[in-house]
């Protein structure tokens, strides 16, 4: 089992309490170069303009530039996207895009692709919200073209949704394709074909079991050795030790907010969903559930911890070595 964690990037209201977007910056940074020194096998953005659970005039750090500028902040750990929207950027520039990151950080390069669900960013950065079908469609040309375009020379291709006419992605690297997404027909068969490792569950054990033979159904149509795919699942936990009190355990990294706000916030502001506030050992037995249902890497993103990396190292130190 390998362990990531995402940065606090600004989506999830994580940088409000920090004024200065220099200061939110560096934050965000010191997560970064934290989690570079300590057991972690990556670090993870996510694709978004603007805030959860509404759009607020807050800092959010765009993910290309982002990955770009932490390649080189960072010296071990993987550089990952969970995941990039496909909407957002045209998939010959996407992997040019990826092929250089995947330089600058000397082949740390986790390259994440999605077909995007933001109908509020699409808009307001003037990208055509389309249907589910058109959307779907592009994601799948995409994905095609980017293992396509890492691995092949002087490619032509003339879709529905995109072409492109023997481009040069050079340098040439081929990153790891980590598809996101659990649809069975359609994602799950990418990631059969193309993908190097899939993410979706979010934790959810018995969902993750349904998804996983379903993949394992599509590599074998596929001709696709399924033991090579990554199968990794998603968590918004933040780790406390037994017996604290919850509030007092969370109060540096809560700030302004109330308990069940952060919690709210920290799982990506859904109403009905919140983070989960966890002992090491409630965390580990979760995590053991999930190396039984099949999963083989999880990614974690802990509320707050741009404000206090106690429980990025609790979590280091007391989880990651019973799985190593």
């Amino acid at each position: 089992m390998k362990f990531g964690v995402f940065v606090p990037q600004g989506w999830r209201m994580d940088l409000v309490e920090l004024a200065d977007p220099v200061e939110q910056w560096e934050a965000m940074t010191a997560v970064a170069k934290a989690a570079d020194a300590g057991p972690w096998d990556s670090i993870w953005l996510f694709d978004h303009f603007h805030t959860v659970p509404e759009p607020a005039r807050e800092t959010v750090f765009e993910m290309w530039t982002t990955t770009a500028a932490l390649a080189r902040d960072t010296s071990r750990v993987n550089l990952g996207q969970l995941v990039g929207c496909n909407g957002y950027r045209n998939p010959a520039l996407f992997a040019k895009m990826a092929a250089t990151v995947d330089v600058a950080s000397h082949g740390r390069m986790y390259a994440g692709i999605g077909a995007g669900w933001s109908e509020h960013e699409w808009k307001a950065y003037g990208y055509p919200w389309t249907s589910q079908k058109e959307r779907m469609g592009s994601f799948v040309e995409s994905v095609e073209l980017l293992h396509r375009l890492w691995t092949e020379d002087d490619v032509v291709f003339q879709g529905q949704y995109h072409s492109v006419d023997k481009p040069y992605v050079v340098p040439r690297r081929k990153p790891k394709l980590w598809i996101g997404g659990g649809g069975e027909r359609v994602t799950l068969r990418l990631v059969a074909k193309y993908g190097d490792a899939c993410n979706f569950g979010t934790g959810r054990v018995d969902v993750i079991e349904q998804k996983l033979a379903i993949l394992r159904k599509h590599c074998e149509e596929v001709g696709r050795d399924y033991d090579e795919i990554i199968k990794s699942t998603s968590l918004n936990v933040f780790p406390i030790e037994a017996g604290a009190d919850p509030v007092a355990a969370t109060a540096k990294a809560r700030g302004r907010y109330s308990l069940e706000e952060f919690l709210q916030i920290g799982s990506g502001g859904t109403s009905h969903v919140l983070a989960d506030l966890v002992t090491t050992k409630q965390l580990s037995e979760h995590v053991e559930q999930l190396a039984q249902a099949g999963i083989d890497y999880v990614i974690s993103y802990i509320p707050g911890v741009a404000y206090d990396h106690e429980p990025l190292h609790r979590f280091a130190e007391d989880v990651v070595p019973q799985f190593s």
